[in-house]
This record gives structure tokens, C-alpha cells and sequence, in this order.
């Protein structure tokens, strides 16, 4: 995470995180035991003013932005300046977030939850699922060549997966850098933590790019467009109802992003193809190099 030097309005936060991977031992196919890194995952449970709102199964590095991003992509909240503190106990598992705020009709938002396809399922509220094309994207020129440069940047910014796999990494890019790289169990998490990030430092994601290792559902879609972020970047592929309300809000939607390859299902218009020879030249060499 990059710190700023701002003077935007923040709420109290414990700064709290703990480690993403664990040592562990396991035997191999010769009957050999070696020690090896695994995954982390750990239970958070989200309370708004002592209402208990989720619980969330994470890797557990950016407790205060997932709990930030989650209540804004589920719309409890859209103005920081409601939020007075977030208070994270790793002890309990629990993330409290108080507010200047105390007249929400909690029972009546808790009532609507949709639970999605996430990794460890998420949740998506009733309004959210109802009207989710409610808001259109910018259109975002890319340029082929720039897209090839960001998939080989991002192939190497996966640090947890890289160590001990098991996890997805979502990030916020704009041009050829990475302004945000997250990985977590769920890919819900990890769009949520950058959603967190990119309101508590002000980032507009009007001339942004949203890319993920994860397939582009309907409630990534959903909430990269609540993120105002125009174009969405996979190395999976997309779902039939995330490919439609990409449509809806106007998105441009790139999937099966590796190497010299990637398949656009919404937006080509808005692609330069400034690189072909580039990609004729993977496909005659069978350079279809891709992320392990």
C-alpha cells in the first residue's frame, strides 16, 4: 500500500493485519516430508454502531479497508466523513466500525441479502441486484501494447499466491502501473479492500482499469461499476449475467488475459490494436506464456 501525505478526512483506524501465509509441513509423492507455505483464512465478523452485519472468511492483510470497502460497494454508506473509527481485534475476529450516524434501518437492509458465487460467498444486497445498471461508465481508450506491458507487471505482483498459492489478486491499475494489488481467499474481498482503499485516499476510478485472476460475476461487475472503473480486465473468464450488466453500465470487458492472448466481450471499440504483429508472432512461435 502506498501511503499518502494528504490532508483528506480519515477515520480513526488500529492499522491491525496479520500475516497472509503459515508454515506448515507435508509429505510429497516420494513420502518425503518438507516444510511449505499455505494460505491463511480467518473469520471476520463486521459490526456497524454494535449491529452485527457479516462475517467475512479472509486472508485477513487489510482488515480496515475490506470493512471500509464493504460497506460502501454494499451502499450503507457513501460519505466517509459518516465513518468516525474502525477498530479491528484480532484477538476476536471482529473489525468494529462507529459512525457519526445512528438511524439506519438495519434490520430492514440485513433482511435482503443475496448470497453470490464468491470464493467463501459473498453477499449482495436487494437494491443492488434489482437495479444494477443504474450507473454508465466512462468510455477508457487501452492500447494493445500497454495491455501487454500491465499482464507481464502483473503476473509478478502476486506475492501470496506465488508462495502458497490458494488465494485470488485483484487489482487497480491506470496505464502500465498497478496503484493497488490485493490478494485475498475471495475475490469479493479483495475488490472490496481496494474499493476501501480508493475512498479512504480519494482515487477517482473514472480513467481506471480493474483486473482480476478470478471470473468476472455479477457482483464483480456490479461493484467495479459502483468503483466508476470503465474497463474490466480477467485472466478467467466471465459469467453470462456478468457479461450483461457489463453491457447495461457500458463497461469494457477483456477476459482470459495472458500473455499475448485475452478475448474482449464488450467494448472493442475502445481497443487501440497497436500490438497484432506482437500477438501473430506468440501464436507462430507458441509463446503462450501465462501466470503460475
Amino acid at each position: 500500500m502506498t501511503e499518502t501525505t494528504d490532508h483528506r478526512y480519515r477515520p480513526q483506524l488500529t492499522h491491525a493485519t496479520i500475516d497472509p501465509t503459515h508454515l506448515v509441513q507435508a509429505i510429497d509423492a516420494t513420502g518425503t516430508p518438507f516444510d511449505t507455505c499455505i494460505a491463511g483464512e480467518s473469520p471476520l465478523t463486521l459490526y456497524v454502531d454494535k449491529h452485527e452485519i457479516v462475517t467475512l472468511m479472509t486472508l485477513g492483510s487489510y482488515p480496515e479497508l475490506l470493512a471500509l470497502g464493504y460497506l460502501r460497494n454494499q451502499q450503507f454508506f457513501s460519505d466517509l466523513n459518516d465513518i468516525k473509527s474502525v477498530q479491528v481485534d484480532i484477538e476476536t475476529h471482529s473489525v468494529s466500525v462507529t459512525t457519526y450516524r445512528h438511524n439506519t434501518d438495519w434490520e430492514n437492509k440485513l433482511a435482503r441479502r443475496t448470497v453470490t458465487t464468491g470464493c467463501g460467498q459473498g453477499t449482495m444486497f436487494g437494491e443492488l441486484m434489482e437495479n444494477p445498471g443504474s450507473i454508465r461508465a466512462v468510455s477508457v481508450k487501452l492500447r494493445q501494447s500497454y495491455l501487454y506491458e500491465l499482464l507481464h507487471t502483473l503476473s509478478h505482483a502476486n506475492d501470496v499466491y506465488r508462495t502458497a498459492g490458494g488465494v485470488h489478486g485483484c487489482a487497480l491499475c491506470q496505464g502500465t502501473e498497478i496503484l493497488a494489488f490485493i490478494e485475498d481467499v475471495g475475490r469479493h474481498n479483495a475488490v472490496d479492500a481496494i474499493s476501501g482503499q480508493m475512498w479512504l485516499e480519494g482515487i477517482s476510478g473514472a480513467d481506471k482499469l480493474f483486473y482480476t485472476t478470478g471470473r468476472l460475476t455479477s457482483e464483480m461487475v456490479i461493484k467495479t461499476t459502483q468503483m466508476g472503473i470503465p474497463v474490466l480486465l480477467s485472466r478467467s473468464s466471465v459469467t453470462e449475467m456478468g457479461l450483461r450488466l457489463a453491457r447495461q453500465a457500458g463497461l469494457t470487458v477483456i477476459t482470459r488475459a495472458r500473455g499475448k492472448n485475452f478475448l474482449v466481450f464488450n467494448g472493442a471499440g475502445n481497443i487501440i490494436f497497436d500490438a497484432i504483429s506482437e500477438q501473430l508472432h506468440s501464436q507462430k512461435t507458441g509463446d503462450y506464456t501465462t501466470q503460475t
